[in-house]
């Protein structure tokens, strides 16, 4: 009887330690706040039973709980329809109707300022190493003057004379003013630093809201090519492309998409540079494909899916994947996992190429995604974002922008 009464408490000790690890697993890998839709539950997709109960047998609709004219509410999540893991709120919304992209675009992006890229010696020094100025920086006025290109910062270097002046410049968002003194060099004033002032690329559109006209693609930010950092746009456009080709991906060696700008109007404005991608509006839908509901990220689970890219001329076509791994709080770019299992894509390109960023991610009729990344050692697989996390972005860009044309 002891010996049965020890097994049980040392089982009962393991299953409770067990239990205990994994409600510390998903209270920490749990988002605390969620959306969902009209007439819906907050259903979560997890290896164990997890429940939402709601916090209050009847929650009242107060003031307080509208919120940008969404209702919002509070659910208890449970490990095993009983044991509870944290408190999370949701707001009940109208899941937008999008179409769902797979077109390529091209980028056109000019600087908010001009980027420093490289740093060099004249036989004097390097006036603009000297002053504190690094690679990374964005160089804003030069003596007061607003500089947007090398043309302007060159013109107002020279119109130093040599003389020190202020220079502001931002760094990790954060402005500040240096003295930087230009020198002498083979007969003109300079400061000793490479700039770059605009930026141009290829990707793929993920969505189009008819209602709004507002578009995402991408999935992941521009970066500027020598420094690695986010560029900071001034502004920008979406200009037609035209696919003639790509270069295979294989295991070592990821490929890309070969393509042109087709010289024509550009089809829309770009105006944010984000994280989790590019955002700004078209001039009307670059697909003649129907609008599907937004999906939201708990809604998103493992298995199969579809995604929408071009890999020749200019119109996409849907191919299959697999949803491997999802980390519902991750990095904006990095919240899935996903394999491609088209045996057609697979054959003539290898996998996922660069430029195929932004390509919708497909799943039970609803947009739950978009590549973002493809992995080196293995380029049948990649990352993909969230396109509520997308969606959300672009909307907030929006709001941004319309308040700067305010002012």
């Amino acid at each position: 009887m002891k010996k049965a009464i020890k097994t049980f408490t040392l089982a009962t000790g393991i299953i409770s330690m067990l239990i205990l690890v994994l409600i510390s697993y998903y209270y920490y890998n749990l988002p605390n706040h969620y959306y969902i839709t009209k007439n819906s539950n907050l259903n979560l997709y997890s290896y164990f039973n997890i429940t939402s109960i709601p916090s209050q047998a009847v929650q009242p609709v107060l003031s307080s709980n509208i919120i940008d004219g969404r209702f919002s509410n509070t659910f208890t999540l449970k490990l095993f329809d009983c044991v509870p893991i944290k408190e999370v709120t949701t707001q009940t919304v109208n899941a937008p109707v999008l179409v769902p992209g797979g077109e390529p675009f091209g980028v056109k992006l000019i600087s908010n300022g001009v980027m420093v890229v490289k740093l060099e010696n004249s036989s004097n020094g390097c006036p603009a190493k000297d002053c504190g100025i690094k690679c990374g920086d964005i160089v804003i006025s030069v003596n007061g003057k607003k500089v947007s290109s090398n043309k302007e910062i060159s013109n107002a270097i020279m119109n130093t004379k040599g003389k020190t002046v202020p220079v502001v410049i931002c760094r990790n968002g954060q402005q500040m003013t240096l003295k930087l003194t230009p020198t002498l060099w083979e007969g003109s004033y300079r400061a000793g630093m490479w700039v770059r002032d605009s930026s141009a690329g290829i990707g793929t559109i993920t969505f189009y809201d008819p209602s709004t006209h507002l578009f995402g693609g991408l999935g992941h930010p521009v970066c500027d090519s020598d420094t690695g950092d986010t560029v900071h746009i001034k502004e920008g456009s979406a200009e037609s492309v035209n696919i003639h080709g790509f270069n295979k991906s294989s295991a070592g060696d990821p490929g890309s998409l070969l393509g042109n700008f087709s010289g024509i109007d550009s089809i829309g404005e770009i105006y944010s540079n984000e994280d989790c991608g590019i955002f700004g509006r078209l001039k009307g839908s670059p697909s003649a494909k129907s609008s599907i509901p937004l999906g939201y990220r708990q809604e998103v689970h493992k298995g199969n899916a579809t995604i929408y890219t071009t890999i020749n001329g200019s119109k996409p076509k849907e191919y299959s994947i697999k949803i491997e791994e999802i980390d519902l709080i991750g990095d904006g770019t990095k919240n899935m996992v996903v394999r491609v299992t088209d045996k057609e894509l697979l054959k003539q390109t290898g996998g996922i190429l660069q430029g195929m960023s932004g390509s919708p991610i497909i799943q039970d009729g609803k947009l739950v995604g978009a590549v973002t990344h493809v992995f080196i050692r293995d380029t049948t697989m990649g990352y993909g974002v969230f396109a509520d996390e997308m969606y959300n972005t672009a909307l907030e860009s929006s709001k941004l922008q319309e308040n700067d044309l305010a002012s």
